[in-house]
């Protein structure tokens, strides 16, 4: 199966994934800049480096995604769902983040 992941406004396809879900799928360092991934299930996906400023994440699943490095910059994160997800080094001064599910676990350092 292909799962085509398309530009927000313009409708252009930016990335095709053949694979059944992108829960766990990897798109480390992909663009999707303004991408529409509404309601989309990224649960444990590699997007550690991708560029995912100005893309709708609105109600998506992002809970153990490595988004380690990422750019969230202008995203909008109403309602998503970050639990366990890594952002160590993410980007994103201007995230929009009503609503936002996280879960923070924070490691005890020896």
């Amino acid at each position: 199966m292909t799962i085509k992941i398309k530009h927000r406004i313009t409708g252009k396809v930016l990335l095709k994934v053949e694979a059944e879900t992108l829960s766990g799928a990897d798109l480390k360092g992909a663009d999707l800049r303004d991408a529409d991934l509404r309601g989309a299930d990224l649960s444990w996906a590699n997007l550690s480096g991708a560029d995912l400023s100005g893309a709708d994440l609105s109600w998506a699943n992002l809970s153990g995604a490595d988004l380690k490095g990422a750019d969230l910059s202008w995203a909008d994160l109403k309602g998503a769902d970050l639990s366990w997800a890594d952002l160590s080094g993410a980007k994103g001064e201007f995230i929009f983040n009503w609503g936002v599910k996280l879960k923070v676990v924070k490691e005890k350092k020896c």
